[in-house]
């Protein structure tokens, strides 16, 4: 091969190795350069939103490579002399705008643990029981009839009563979600407070002076005026001389506890809480010949304070009487 020929195929070989070598460097170059690329948002103050790719970082150098004046009365955020921010986002402002909007955005990606752990916490379920009153009811009942002058009388006193409620309750960071009520049992019932409407003057004392036909009745009445009756509904029954379990024939046959024998409308038995001689008053035996007006003088086996056994003359009366629930005004000297 000639000299010639030689030297043109080595300047081939080296202008081959010098063309790679440099396609080399200027991919390196490239890679370089898009590894320091930046993707930034300029939000303009009139709203106008422009999406750039730049190498730069600081905020003036940004906005003079992409031809951007601020004029007098605009501002930016951030500053020119800062860097980028985060979120790679530059707002420009008029100098009186508030840039609050601005800060949520900034600190969105920030407080994303804190709703996720917030709005995410666990819900915990628990069953509680709590006690609730049932107020009682207050009923009026006028008993006066036409007359004009009335007084108000508590018959009986007003007890609440208490129910107990389960609940199925939710928390969610600590802090009552949701309940939802599955049972409710009533402990005690209320009792209702009743009221009667009277008429102002004292019946108990001046209907018997004027309906008694028996001179006991009028003494009765006489003896506890001034005194404050106690007004209880007990429950009555009826008995007489033969239904003691006595025999006619025994000394003691139609004698009460008091050692006196016991009268037709004037005695009754009554429970140990109410001493021998108690003076009572039955408004449901008014119309009697006793005006309704007795003296516990007995006792019985069967006899409780919450009771009282009214003596009568003969036995078909105690059955036609039964036993019923009635007011009586006790009269404790």
């Amino acid at each position: 091969m000639k000299r010639e020929d030689k030297a043109s195929v080595s300047l081939k070989k080296i202008l081959c190795i010098s063309l790679i070598f440099f396609l080399f460097l200027a991919g390196m170059g490239v890679v370089a350069a898009n590894a320091n690329l930046n993707q930034v948002k300029i939000i303009l103050s009139n709203g106008y939103e422009m999406d750039i790719v730049t190498t730069r970082t600081v905020v003036g150098e940004i906005l003079e490579e992409n031809h951007i004046i601020l004029l007098p009365d605009e501002k930016v955020v951030p500053n020119q002399e800062e860097e980028l921010s985060d979120n790679h986002t530059i707002r420009i402002l008029k100098q009186d705008e508030e840039v609050e909007e601005l800060a949520e955005e900034n600190n969105e990606e920030i407080n994303v643990d804190l709703l996720l752990e917030e709005n995410y916490a666990p819900i915990v379920e628990k069953i509680i029981t709590e006690q609730e009153i049932i107020p009682y009811e207050t009923i009026t009942k006028d008993v006066s009839g036409s007359s004009e002058s009335k007084q108000d009388k508590v018959v009986q006193q007003g007890e609440n009563g208490l129910r107990e409620i389960t609940y199925k309750t939710k928390y969610q960071n600590d802090v009552e979600i949701e309940r939802v009520e599955i049972s409710s049992v009533v402990i005690k019932e209320p009792v209702d407070k009743i009221v009667e409407v009277r008429t102002k003057t004292v019946t108990s004392r001046g209907s018997v002076s004027r309906t008694s036909a028996s001179g006991n009745a009028s003494t009765l009445a006489a003896s506890v005026a001034g005194i404050e009756p106690v007004v209880k509904k007990l429950n009555a029954s009826a008995y007489t001389a033969s239904t003691c379990g006595k025999s006619p024939s025994s000394p003691g046959y139609g004698r009460t506890a008091s050692g006196a024998m016991a009268k037709e409308w004037y005695t009754v038995a009554a429970g140990k809480g109410y001493a021998i001689g108690t003076v009572m008053y039955i408004p449901y035996f008014k119309n009697e010949p006793n005006g309704g007006w007795f003296v516990v003088q007995d006792r019985g086996g069967a006899i409780s304070n919450n009771r009282v056994d009214i003596y009568m003359g003969t036995y078909s009366e105690c059955i036609q009487f039964g036993r019923r629930n009635l007011e009586c005004y006790i009269y404790e000297k």
